[in-house]
């Protein structure tokens, strides 16, 4: 068992800038204890981590709130993914707490279901917040819980046929924490013979589903997110939505950042499927500018770990939990977003987010560098590059799609309630 951790010193950055100092961590309880600045340690030994602030930066640990775990009291899906598994490959992205949809086999749509499936995601290394599922005739849990509304077709069944059947459904969660994949099931229906996965998912059905999400958002007062987003159409929509007070925060995967349309061919074009797809490089462009700009709140992968054999076939989703760091260094140092913003996207608002669903023992939660808040922390090496390979893979899916990718740094460590666990 890796030894409790008193102090650690080096650079730290949030989302205000960065400074040198120590933070004191309670060994009992891994919680920050004091933060102080201008005192470092001179060394480092098993109980005190001294990080050379030259070369290392320590953010508050990542967090990843868009990820599919795959397991449930069924048991169908553990070959894709498993609690164990994939905190253990959040750890290795350097990712401390993850968030786990509910489109399982058996979905934690009641308290019973949402019960079971919160005992198996307590076994895992990292603290997994659970979505509860929204699907036809649910109601709200009565525990304190984020849920989630696929509008269209997806993974599983957990899915609507038209707004109104939505509606009719949303209207009994009136001020809850609700998350939406945006994708309008008409438009996907009358769009299901094109030949490319691209086209049978076209941007359109994003954009008129995002409509709809916003209208759902501000007329049942929800707190609202809108998943994985990728059009440029559809994030003016949300900046108007905001400009005009609408509570609606959204995300991007790394894969809808680095790739585009433009780069997909016959001999790879089943690794990229996924929804929502790949858009045209203007989309890829205008949502980095969102990150810049602070539009987009999160940087969540949706991660999506099938296996080989079924990737082949054709299944959607993408596995991308184990280089969710990795992808930040280039998002630093090659797209230029700013460490401030990647603090924001990466720590405080995933911290943000699941605060108010954490037990006792987590503190004040994650994403702050401050007193009372969880010492877990991820250092990155934005210095020194790191070519990503199969053999590097922790998910069961055992694929990536940046096997071979040179990333511009590496990942330092990872510390978790004062554990270093990688």
């Amino acid at each position: 068992m890796a030894p409790q951790i008193r102090k650690i010193s080096g650079k730290f950055q949030n989302s205000k800038g960065s400074f040198i100092g120590s933070v004191e961590l309670d060994p009992k309880t891994g919680l920050i204890l004091s933060v102080q600045k201008n005192k470092v340690l001179q060394s480092s030994n098993e109980e005190e981590l001294a990080f050379d602030p030259d070369k290392f930066t320590i953010f508050s640990g990542f967090g990843d709130i868009h990820v599919h775990a795959r397991e449930d009291e069924s048991g169908k899906h553990k070959y894709k993914e498993d609690f164990l598994s994939a905190g253990n490959a959040a750890i290795n992205g350097g990712v401390i707490h993850i968030a786990d949809m509910p489109n399982n086999p058996i979905p934690p749509t009641d308290d019973v279901t949402y019960s079971k499936k919160r005992e198996l995601a307590d076994h895992s290394p990292v603290r997994i917040t659970l979505y509860a599922g929204i699907g036809p005739h649910t109601k709200p849990l009565k525990a304190h819980v984020p849920y989630k509304a696929f509008m269209g077709p997806s993974i599983g069944e957990l899915f609507f046929y038209s707004n109104e059947q939505l509606e009719e459904t949303i209207r009994h969660y009136k001020g809850c924490n609700i998350s939406f994949h945006c994708e309008d099931p008409e438009i996907l229906e009358k769009s299901q013979n094109e030949t490319y996965h691209e086209d049978r998912r076209p941007a359109i059905a994003e954009t008129l589903a995002t409509d709809f999400a916003l209208y759902l958002i501000e007329k049942y007062e929800l707190v609202g997110k809108l998943c994985h987003y990728s059009t440029e159409e559809g994030l003016k929509k949300i900046i108007d939505a905001r400009k005009r007070g609408v509570k609606v925060k959204c995300e991007v995967t790394p894969t809808h950042l680095y790739f585009d349309r433009t780069m997909l061919t016959d001999e790879n074009r089943h690794w990229f499927q996924m929804n929502p797809p790949l858009r045209g490089p203007e989309d890829k462009h205008a949502l980095l500018q969102g990150v810049k700009e602070g539009w987009i709140d999160f940087l969540a992968t949706d991660h999506a770990p099938h296996s080989i054999e079924e990737k082949l076939k054709g299944t959607s989703g993408i596995s991308q939990l184990d280089t969710y760091s990795l992808f930040v260094t280039w998002l630093h140092k090659t797209a230029g977003i700013s460490l401030e913003k990647i603090s924001e996207i990466c720590a405080e608002n995933p911290g943000d987010f699941v605060a108010e669903f954490l037990p006792k023992e987590y503190g004040k939660g994650f994403g702050k560098i401050e007193e009372g808040y969880c010492g877990s922390f991820t250092v990155l090496d934005f210095q020194t590059p790191t070519t990503f390979k199969k053999e590097d893979i922790k998910s069961k899916s055992g694929w990536s799609p940046f096997e071979g990718v040179t990333f511009p740094g590496s990942i330092a460590s990872v510390i978790h309630l004062g554990k270093k666990v990688r």
